[in-house]
């Protein structure tokens, strides 16, 4: 058995937007497996500690389970059924049981909110771009009415445009529909910009936290997250506390 996760502690209050930032390979998809229960389908699981949602441990139950909690994935890769319509995608996300109103009412919201898939709502899903594939995708688990978004790489593969637009609109759902979400981005000046609080992984570990717009003026976060350092390279987080530690020592 390979750990991934080590000691992973982080909370999302109700209606915030979360950011987790990290390299590849941090444990990031992982965790939000973990909180979704998709974990299990890999052949992983939590081994210690426990996933709280609404006072209520979740940790042990199915991934059907807890997607009707609340608790939805938009797994990295924009995954579609690309034989199917646009329209035939979104309402798969559907998980209540009132009917056809109830379907219809969640599509108008999608449809008021991503305009561009009303225009194609019934073309074959395996022919449209990266970007609306991923507003597709974000829109079908907004069928499912989430209380808790749980969004991996959702700039992945997308121009600098199109990742403006992804994000507007992951924000706009957030203030209108008051719609929590731990997001997990590679982009963190675009994560920093929209989310309240930030917690920064690497190797399976939570190595900084705080509020957003502290940790866009932190020097370490803006060195390996936001830009080169000063030799021009890439450094990991840890090499550069290391390194701090080391001249605060020597001096």
């Amino acid at each position: 058995m390979i750990q991934v996760l080590r000691g992973v502690s982080l909370e999302v209050p109700d209606g915030q937007i979360i950011s987790l930032l990290g390299a590849n390979g941090a444990g990031k998809s992982t965790t939000l497996k973990a909180v979704s229960g998709l974990l299990k389908a890999e052949a992983g699981e939590v081994t210690d500690g426990e996933i709280i949602f609404k006072k209520e441990r979740i940790d042990q139950q199915l991934a059907h389970r807890i997607a009707a909690r609340g608790i939805i994935q938009v797994l990295e890769g924009r995954r579609v059924f690309q034989h199917l319509t646009v329209e035939e995608n979104l309402r798969v996300g559907y998980l209540g049981s009132g009917g056809e109103l109830m379907i219809q009412k969640g599509l108008e919201d999608v449809y008021k909110l991503f305009p561009k898939l009303a225009q194609m709502k019934q073309r074959t899903s395996g022919f449209l771009s990266g970007g609306e594939q991923q507003m597709m995708v974000i829109g079908r688990a907004l069928l499912s009415d989430p209380k808790l978004m749980l969004l991996d790489e959702p700039s992945l593969g997308l121009a600098p445009l199109l990742i403006q637009a992804i994000f507007k609109i992951i924000q706009q759902i957030n203030i209108e529909k008051k719609t929590a979400m731990l997001l997990v981005e590679q982009n963190a000046l675009a994560a920093l910009e929209i989310a309240s609080y930030c917690y920064v992984m690497e190797t399976g570990r939570i190595v900084m936290d705080g509020p957003a717009e502290k940790l866009k003026e932190n020097e370490d976060i803006k060195e390996f997250y936001l830009g080169l350092s000063k030799v021009g390279t890439r450094k990991s987080y840890k090499e550069i506390k290391h390194y701090k530690r080391r001249k605060r020592w020597l001096s």
